[in-house]
């Protein structure tokens, strides 16, 4: 956890993770809807891609520089369960209520909690739940 947390665990990593959720791929974008320093906005996206979360990819407008988008890997979605159980635990416990958007069921509209699974995906309450050792 304390490798995870390394990577994934500081403020501005966990927003620009969230913005590349929301579909946000070009730098400039990001730079702008996060209002992040230039430093450490490139700092960041660096490590992202570095530890092989995000991909990084050229492009050019007709009359501009190359400049770089921004994706998330099948690593980097695979990070999508831990946003979501963070913004979910920050509507109950910090902010006392919803937050302005939520994760939905896309044939129902229903709203989704993170929880536990069984690999048969049995739902399982925390309470039932135990840390053991794996053998080996």
């Amino acid at each position: 956890m304390a490798l995870a947390a390394d990577i994934l665990g500081d403020r501005w990593t966990l927003l620009i993770l969230r913005e590349a959720f929301y579909g946000v791929q070009r730098y400039d974008d990001m730079l702008a809807d996060l209002g992040a320093p230039r430093a450490m906005l490139t700092g960041r996206l660096s490590r992202l891609v570095e530890h092989g979360l995000m991909s990084r990819t050229p492009y050019k407008e007709p009359g501009s520089r190359v400049r770089h988008a921004y994706a998330l890997t099948g690593k980097g979605r695979d990070t999508a369960l831990v946003l979501i159980a963070m913004m979910q635990w920050g509507e109950k416990h910090v902010i006392g209520g919803s937050a302005p958007v939520m994760i939905a069921d896309s044939l129902t509209g229903v709203e989704l909690r993170a929880g536990l699974a069984s690999p048969e995906g049995r739902a399982v309450d925390m309470s039932s739940a135990m840390l053991v050792r794996r053998p080996g």
